[in-house]
């Protein structure tokens, strides 16, 4: 078992929303964790975000809540409420205020809390807890992920665990999915804000299953400090691996996915350029499919880095490979193909281009389409 940083606990729960496994999970930290986030920028964002931004602004969070199998986004005044009582009974039960709970949600759109479950349930739930299991706490918030995921690095005396769920609907703007990250590490508020900002840009924003941005998507870090100082560069590269662990989890994860994609874009003009030809990359439908396919058709991958229509991009000057075997300008051969479809069976495939430009660089990460997208999707409410 994976246990959360010193000064957090974990309650969960089944408040009748799902079926029979836990649907409701409570972080808290005694004494109040400092805090930081970023939110969806959809603007059918549901009460949850609107909430959680508002609360997370003092930069201290003495609990954070999460309902899952239902997003309770699009439910009107009513919905907001629910969301706000929801905060206001987890802060009775952990003896805080209001404004210092963090509220998730994640589910269904358009449907409302059961607020007389949740209240009959909260009204029986109070701290101290005694669990601190990081996989109890990743399991509760699932959908319809398959399995929890939990992310963990030392840096001396302190830990950091994070936990995420999101297999579709991912296409992040400011954040993607849920992802609960907690740490001991004493780190100034303001500096752990931008560190936090600078990696969730390189690690889940890199990150797309399917170009669809959730109405409920948030990333939120916190830390109880308990365990003292840590070198800032340390605290800020083990932050970096938590959170791209989580990343490749999560896409690796998709919908119905069977291969992570892995999308390089080097020598662009800027990181800008590189960020967006590798979404291009990894977003398209035809790479996506053929990917699944085990079809070695570099020439959809040319086509997605055309389509970005950015005028110094020179089709004379770019290389492309996959899994480091050069397919454009060098044009495979029958043996070539052949080695390339027996690597793209792999779970993990790398496709990298370089634009010949100048020194920008990123990374996305990605999955194939399926037919089990499909099936999930088509069958999501029914």
């Amino acid at each position: 078992m994976t246990e959360l940083p010193q000064g957090f606990t974990v309650h969960v729960g089944n408040v009748g929303i799902k079926d029979e496994s836990n649907d409701i999970l409570i972080i808290h930290c005694a004494g109040g964790a400092t805090s930081a986030g970023v939110f969806t920028q959809n603007r059918f964002a549901g009460p949850s975000v609107d909430i959680s931004r508002r609360h997370i602004a003092s930069k201290k969070t003495d609990a954070v809540v999460i309902v899952s199998k239902n997003a309770n986004v699009a439910t009107g005044e009513s919905g907001h409420s629910d969301a706000q009582e929801l905060a206001d009974l987890v802060a009775t039960a952990v003896d805080a205020q209001s404004s210092d709970v963090i509220v998730g949600s994640t589910g269904v759109i358009g449907v409302p809390y059961p607020m007389d479950k949740i209240r009959d349930y909260m009204n029986r739930v109070s701290a101290p807890f005694l669990d601190r299991s990081a996989e109890a706490a990743a399991t509760a918030i699932m959908t319809t992920d398959t399995h929890p995921k939990v992310a963990t690095s030392l840096i001396g005396q302190a830990s950091i665990v994070g936990i995420a769920k999101g297999v579709g609907m991912i296409e992040p703007d400011m954040a993607t999915m849920i992802a609960v990250i907690t740490t001991d590490a004493a780190l100034d508020p303001d500096r752990m804000d931008q560190m936090f900002r600078d990696v969730v840009a390189q690690t889940f924003n890199a990150l797309s299953v399917d170009t669809d941005t959730s109405t409920s998507d948030m990333a939120v870090i916190l830390t109880s400090g308990q365990a003292g100082a840590v070198d800032e560069a340390q605290f800020e590269a083990a932050l970096q691996d938590v959170c791209l662990d989580l990343t490749r989890q999560l896409a690796a994860d998709g919908e119905g996915a069977e291969t992570l994609i892995v999308v390089d874009v080097t020598s662009a003009r800027d990181n800008e350029q590189a960020r967006k030809v590798a979404k291009a990359i990894v977003n398209s439908p035809l790479v996506k499919t053929a990917v699944h396919g085990r079809d070695p058709n570099w020439g959809r991958v040319a086509m997605a880095v055309g389509k970005t229509n950015e005028p110094d991009i020179d089709q004379s000057r770019v290389t492309i490979a996959f899994g480091g075997q050069e397919v454009y300008p060098a044009l495979a051969t029958n043996n070539t193909l052949a080695d390339l479809e027996t690597y793209l069976a792999s779970e993990e495939v790398h496709i990298s281009v370089d634009l010949d430009i100048a020194d920008g660089h990123f990374t996305a990460y990605g999955c194939d389409l399926t037919d089990g997208y499909v099936r999930i999707n088509a069958d999501y409410t029914t």
